[in-house]
């Protein structure tokens, strides 16, 4: 498996060799480069395709044979679109994983209630899920995570056990924050990109093509393309065999602290 500390020994390795080499026959400048180049290109891919676990390993799926899938938001809570969200499932009888942005709970506690009440689970999306919130210190990412744990606290009185990292982006000091933090980084097999597709039809074929057992599914709360095709999609899974379950009971662990 590529990871972090084996592509670091790998490249370390070929370094050496390549200036040995060099000493010896000579090389062109331009093959350091390109080593460079080869090696952020690793790191890029690591750092944005949270499935291949490079830095930190994030649930992202469950193996099994069973016609189960999970289905999670992030960025809520959101006035305008989670409210009717809540209605869809409450009407199909199906319980969800909120992600929650801590910022955005100010002003919306009485919606993070009702999302604690009908019996969804919430998890941490970060306090500000700001727009260099990887560039943030390992310390300063941890205090970001935990201001959010604090204002979930104040509301429903438990702290969060499972975080989803803002963008899907991770690296070592995302992995350090986690690590001391004692999260659970939980990802996504289908990512639906509905804050980006604007067209129902395109959106909801996309994501009922990529289901399968054990699948996470990743939608969002400020996304009205996604509200206006979640009832066509729970009817697709249900009537394809699938179970909709909570994402904790999915994964057989407790979602909060």
């Amino acid at each position: 498996m590529i990871n972090f500390r084996n592509t670091n020994i790998f490249f370390l390795v070929l370094l050496i060799g390549l200036i040995g080499y060099h000493v010896t026959y000579g090389l062109p400048i331009f093959i350091y480069f390109l080593l460079a180049l080869l090696y952020s290109l690793v790191l890029f891919y690591g750092s944005y395709f949270i499935q291949a676990g490079f830095y930190i390993r994030s649930i992202c799926e469950v193996e099994t044979t069973k016609k189960e899938i999970a289905i999670s938001f992030d960025d809520g809570p959101a006035n305008d679109y989670t409210p009717s969200i809540l209605e869809i499932l409450r009407e199909h009888n199906i319980e969800a994983a909120f992600f929650c942005i801590g910022k955005r709970i100010e002003g919306n506690e009485d919606l993070l209630k009702a999302v604690h009440e009908q019996g969804h689970i919430i998890g941490n999306h970060s306090f500000s899920h700001a727009t260099w919130f990887d560039l943030f210190s390992s310390k300063k990412m941890l205090d970001d995570i935990r201001m959010m744990d604090e204002k979930m606290k104040k509301i429903i009185g438990t702290k969060p056990k499972f975080f989803r990292p803002p963008y899907g982006v991770t690296n070592p000091n995302l992995k350090k924050a986690i690590v001391d933090g004692e999260y659970i980084s939980i990802g996504w097999n289908i990512r639906s990109l509905d804050t980006v597709i604007k067209d129902e039809k395109k959106l909801l074929a996309k994501v009922t093509k990529a289901v399968k057992p054990g699948s996470i599914v990743l939608f969002h709360d400020t996304s009205k393309t996604m509200l206006n095709i979640l009832p066509d999609f729970i009817n697709y899974l249900i009537s394809e065999g699938y179970m909709i379950r909570r994402l904790d009971k999915m994964l057989n662990l407790n979602p909060y602290v």
